[in-house]
């Protein structure tokens, strides 16, 4: 455990409000220094409510002195990504398009349930204009950077709250994941990242990229993201394609049997799913990793699951999306874009309404093919990402092919056309001292079983964070 507040764990944090030798107000005084000493460097927040947090902080600094603490995250210093709602502040989701200056009077789920359990919301972190691209800059926030090293990605599109959480200026943050927005940036900075079930969290409004896209916790340990995952599950009406309650009307308890591990469990490990290049370092750390399993009593074997082309259904589906998306702007506010989704903006809006289905039909045949492969596996494991971070301030590395950043990013977008659990887990650092991330995929709907892996493996191998 760090002796440092500012990186000190949710649950250590809870521990130590709980027997009075830590105040809320402490902890976000140590995150906003963070922020103040980091932020113009690495521009991970877009916006900072110092005086609201403190505000926040002192409420439940007097909550934790007479007993009643409002929930499970009261105190804890926690970032929202800027394509999520937040009652008080603008969301303007990286784009000169929406104004600011309008009420801003609703909570996003993820957002409502943090804060009827006392979290501490200090401001919203930066993302690539509506989340568009894996790596985070954008028009309106410019480029964020990898704490690792300032000159490399942090990548995308959740590229500020991973950061906000690798520095310490936030114990929490708030992702979203429409191909990867997630895992990406946690592999990319040391982090721990899960895309939960599709509807496990409730979303509102509805993303643009429709049911590619998950909500979901940024933590630096993996207990954080139970302990989120048991706040931000919890139901909400507003998301019609939520996932029933699991337990009595409210979320499960993500924190229950988290230590239960993975002896006796068949795992599947595919170092390239089915013949990608991966950097050779990258594939070292990640094969090790996998071997660490059979130490904790999993059978681990290397094969893939073969699956049907994923590329083409998922442009298919993100295209359109961002053609959907734009559709509702002028030629004035999309003159103002980033040029990258005006680009896939117009490729999407080409497709047919045959083609389009033709690729939800794919988009079938690829979950069928996985729910069939863990009839006989329990877990999936994977690379998160081929390569380590790269420059900062582009959409893909100048010497990896392809044209977009889907040709970077094979590990993760498939099971975001599958809806199943993923996760990113910090496996070791390279020879620059980039970090590597382990992506642990499980079968639908089985999201407690991947976080239990995870947990394994931290226990094992637990995760380092940048020295700043």
């Amino acid at each position: 455990m760090s002796n440092d507040i500012a990186l000190l764990s949710a649950s250590d944090l809870v521990a130590k409000y709980r027997d009075g030798s830590l105040s809320p107000v402490e902890a976000t005084r140590a995150a906003l220094a963070r922020i103040e000493a980091h932020n113009d460097k690495l521009a991970a927040f877009n916006l900072v409510d110092t005086q609201g947090a403190l505000e926040q902080a002192r409420e439940s600094e007097e909550r934790w002195r007479i007993g009643t603490p409002r929930g499970r995250v009261d105190g804890v210093p926690t970032a929202i990504k800027d394509l999520i709602l937040t009652k008080g502040w603008p969301t303007l989701r990286g784009s000169h398009s929406i104004d600011a200056d309008q009420p801003w009077e609703e909570d996003a789920p993820c957002v409502a349930r943090l804060r009827e359990h006392g979290a501490i919301l200090i401001g919203k972190t930066t993302t690539p204009e509506y989340g568009w691209k894996g790596v985070t800059d954008s028009p309106l926030t410019g480029i964020t950077r990898n704490p690792w090293n300032p000159e490399r990605t942090p990548g995308g599109s959740s590229g500020g709250s991973a950061v906000a959480v690798a520095c310490g200026m936030s114990a929490l943050a708030i992702g979203t994941d429409g191909g990867g927005s997630i895992r990406i940036p946690a592999a990319f900075t040391g982090i721990f990242g899960f895309k939960p079930s599709f509807g496990r969290v409730p979303a509102y409004p509805a993303s643009a990229f429709g049911t590619l896209a998950h909500v979901g916790p940024m933590t630096r340990t993996v207990t954080d993201a139970a302990i989120m995952m048991s706040v931000i599950a919890e139901p909400d009406v507003r998301d019609w394609y939520a996932l029933p309650p699991t337990d009595g009307g409210k979320a499960a308890d993500y924190t229950q049997n988290l230590d239960r591990g993975v002896k006796g469990k068949r795992i599947a490990f595919s170092p390239s799913l089915g013949g990608h290049k991966v950097d050779p370092e990258i594939a070292a750390l990640v094969a090790a990793a996998a071997k660490r399993f059979t130490e904790m009593g999993a059978h681990v074997e290397e094969v893939d699951p073969e699956l049907p082309d994923c590329a083409e259904p998922f442009r298919y589906h993100w295209f359109a999306g961002a053609a959907a998306l734009l559709s509702s702007f002028t030629k004035e506010q999309i003159e103002l874009m980033d040029p990258g989704l005006r680009d896939v903006s117009a490729q999407g809006a080409k497709f047919s309404l045959f083609d389009y289905f033709t690729a939800v039909k794919q988009r079938e045949a690829i979950g069928l093919a996985m729910n069939r492969f863990h009839e006989t596996y329990d877990l999936l494991l994977t690379p998160a990402l081929p390569l380590p971070a790269f420059e900062a301030g582009l959409e893909r590395p100048r010497d990896f092919g392809g044209n977009r950043w889907v040709d970077w990013t094979p590990f993760s977008y498939p099971f975001n056309l599958t809806r199943q659990p993923a996760a990113s887990v910090p496996c070791g650092l390279t020879s620059q001292g980039l970090p590597a991330g382990l992506q642990i995929v499980g079968p639908l709907y089985q999201d407690n079983r991947v976080l239990q892996a995870a947990r394994a493996f931290e226990m094992l191998q637990p995760f380092a964070m940048p020295s700043l």
